[in-house]
C-alpha cells in the first residue's frame, strides 16, 4: 500500500511541476484573476459551477472570496450557482438538468459579472449551455478544464487547462488555481485596507 501512496503523491508532484513550467497558463491565471478584480471593483459578482467534485470546488473556491482566505476583510460577491437546491431540482425537474446553470445565470447575472465554469472533461452539457446563456447576456466566461479542454475551449473567452486529463490530478489543479487566484484578489483588493 505504501508503494502505491508514494506513486500517488509522485504523480501529483509531477503534474504541478508541469504546471510550474507552463507560461501559457501563469498567462491565463494572470488574465482571469484580473478579470475578477474589475468585476469585484465594478460592484459586479463572480459564479462558479460544476458537477460532482467540480460543484465542491467551485463552491470552496466561492466561499474563499465571500466568505475570507487569509485576511479579515470585507465580502466580495461571489457564489456558486448549484447551492440552492429547491431551485436546482425544481429547475431539473421542470426544464430538465441540462438547464439548471443556464436558468441560474439567466436570473442572477448581469453585464460585466464574471462566470467561471469547472468541468474535468469540458463537455458538460449543463455547463456548457451556462456558459452559452453567460455569454448571450455579456457575462466575462472562464472555464477551468482538464488538458484536452473539451467544448470548453472553444466556448469561454478565457481557458485554464492542466497538464493532463486524469480526473484526480485536474481537480487538484483546478483547486490549486482557485487558492492563487483568491489569494491575489485579496492581496490587489485589500492590500491598504
Amino acid at each position: 500500500m505504501k508503494i502505491r501512496i508514494n506513486k500517488y503523491i509522485e504523480s501529483a508532484s509531477e503534474s504541478f511541476n508541469s504546471l510550474l513550467k507552463n507560461e501559457i497558463l501563469k498567462d491565463s491565471i494572470y488574465k482571469a484573476t484580473t478579470k475578477c478584480i474589475e468585476a469585484f471593483k465594478s460592484n459586479k459578482k463572480v459564479h462558479f459551477c460544476g458537477n460532482g467534485g467540480s460543484a465542491s470546488d467551485a463552491q470552496h473556491i466561492a466561499a474563499e472570496l465571500s466568505g475570507r482566505f487569509y485576511k479579515d476583510r470585507p465580502p466580495l460577491n461571489a457564489e456558486a450557482l448549484h447551492v440552492n437546491s429547491s431551485f436546482m431540482t425544481a429547475v431539473a425537474n421542470d426544464y430538465g438538468f441540462k438547464e439548471t446553470y443556464a436558468r441560474m445565470i439567466e436570473a442572477s447575472s448581469k453585464k460585466g459579472d464574471v462566470l467561471i465554469a469547472i468541468s474535468t472533461s469540458g463537455n458538460s452539457e449543463n455547463i456548457i449551455n451556462a456558459i452559452k446563456k453567460a455569454k448571450e447576456m455579456g457575462v466575462y466566461t472562464i472555464g477551468f478544464t482538464g488538458k484536452n479542454g473539451g467544448q470548453l475551449s472553444d466556448l469561454c473567452d478565457l481557458t485554464l487547462h492542466t497538464s493532463n486529463d486524469d480526473t484526480p490530478r485536474v481537480q487538484e489543479s483546478h483547486i490549486l488555481f482557485g487558492h492563487i487566484i483568491c489569494q491575489i484578489i485579496e492581496e490587489e483588493i485589500f492590500l491598504n485596507a
